[in-house]
């Protein structure tokens, strides 16, 4: 007979990414011809700084050993070089090399979190929290954030009738993915506040640092003296030095006592890759210019795309501040159904475009399912494109409804 397999109740309760459920309908679509813009996924097309496949290609050791659980020396002092030019205090010994931001953000819950507790998140948001936090049982209570308020935090009564007994902490990506919100100061000291008031940890997620526009002055969760023994940063490599595939992250937190924590955990896994490790620490001695040009690169991709999308009619956004990433609401029955169908029986001259739905981002069942989330990750000439397709798709539409009114 075939084996009953059980399955845990932690992994069935995971739901498929949201930036990744579409792929075979795009599949499809490429195997009959079409082309397709995807704006569906965060992937930057500019090139990798040469520096990380040099020093790669001048490593010469017999061995590839363990390296350390904590990381390489050289590449942890790299990063607190990085991040005093920032006025963030953290030394070599307030960080660990993480496989990728993702696994930072995991030893971040289970360093907080008992089975059963919950971390207050704001909706919409990066939808891998949710694998991250059902991974360890932790339960994810959602501060929901609207489209028509450009994302911004509600009043503080709102989040604090949200903390019981069992919250743990605040988790926030500053800049926001999916929503290129930057909160303002004031929102980060209520935050704080929070967090004294309750002893809470707040988790930064703040791997969108460089990705800040229009001039505005970035502040971090690390620049805020009165909570620094509960801030929790969590970086990656991955989108400043488009890196992504080098899956190099820390977690950094001026706790020696959390981070003795964390260090158990790190030991776990052994250690992060060594030839990574090498070709990350070149990075970080990337010239500041490179990282201007990209922040000038998309500050003109996101004036491109904004500009586009205010002039759909019924189409709600607010201008994204940072990141690359812009939540839209949309003037249709089903944002994920008219993803689908743009791939599948839609095309301007054999040309089409992918998003990823809304509804994958929210916790609250329901919420998104107008939204879709767009990365503005491809050249200004092929955004212009796309924007015409997601014009005339939206016309074409037959699930298409008037806005409906703001709540």
């Amino acid at each position: 007979g075939v084996i009953q397999v059980k399955f845990s109740e932690r992994v069935r309760a995971l739901q498929s990414s949201p930036v990744r459920r579409l792929l075979p309908y795009a599949e499809e679509a490429r195997a009959k011809g079409k082309k397709i813009y995807p704006l569906n996924i965060g992937q930057p097309d500019i090139k990798t700084p040469p520096s990380f496949l040099e020093a790669i290609r001048g490593f010469s050791q017999e061995v590839i050993a363990y390296a350390t659980s904590q990381g390489n020396n050289d590449l942890r002092d790299a990063m607190s070089a990085y991040y005093k030019n920032f006025d963030i205090p953290l030394e070599r010994e307030d960080l660990i090399v993480t496989n990728g931001g993702s696994e930072a953000l995991m030893f971040a819950f289970m360093a907080m979190c008992d089975p059963g507790d919950e971390v207050l998140i704001p909706e919409p948001f990066y939808a891998n929290y949710n694998a991250f936090s059902g991974a360890v049982n932790v339960k994810v209570q959602p501060i929901t954030t609207k489209a028509e308020e450009g994302f911004h935090l509600p009043p503080r009564e709102e989040i604090e009738s949200l903390i019981t007994p069992k919250t743990k902490g605040i988790l926030v990506a500053n800049p926001g993915n999916p929503t290129g919100t930057i909160y303002t100061r004031e929102e980060m000291d209520m935050l704080a506040a929070l967090a004294l008031k309750h002893d809470l940890y707040i988790v930064a997620d703040e791997v969108y640092r460089e990705f800040v526009y229009d001039g505005l002055k970035y502040t971090s969760f690390g620049h805020l003296p009165d909570i620094a023994d509960r801030v929790i940063i969590v970086d990656s490599v991955s989108k400043r030095y488009s890196a992504c595939g080098a899956r190099i992250g820390c977690i950094g937190c001026r706790n020696r006592d959390f981070m003795a924590q964390v260090l158990k955990l790190a030991q776990g896994r052994l250690c992060v890759p060594t030839l990574e490790q090498v070709g990350a620490t070149a990075l970080y001695s990337t010239p500041k210019s490179y990282l201007e040009e990209v922040n000038k690169e998309y500050q003109s991709r996101r004036n491109t795309l904004y500009k586009a999308l205010k002039e759909m009619p019924g189409v709600i956004c607010a201008e994204p501040k940072g990141a690359f990433y812009v939540m839209v609401k949309l003037p249709v029955d089903d944002a994920e159904k008219f993803i689908i169908w743009m791939l599948q029986n839609f095309d301007v001259n054999g040309e089409t475009l992918m998003a990823a739905g809304g509804e994958g981002f929210y916790a609250t069942p329901g919420l998104g399912k107008q939204e879709f989330r767009l990365a503005y990750v491809l050249k200004n000439e092929d955004l212009l494109k796309a924007m015409n397709i997601l014009k005339v798709g939206l016309e074409a539409y037959p699930g298409r409804i008037e806005p409906a009114v703001a709540r």
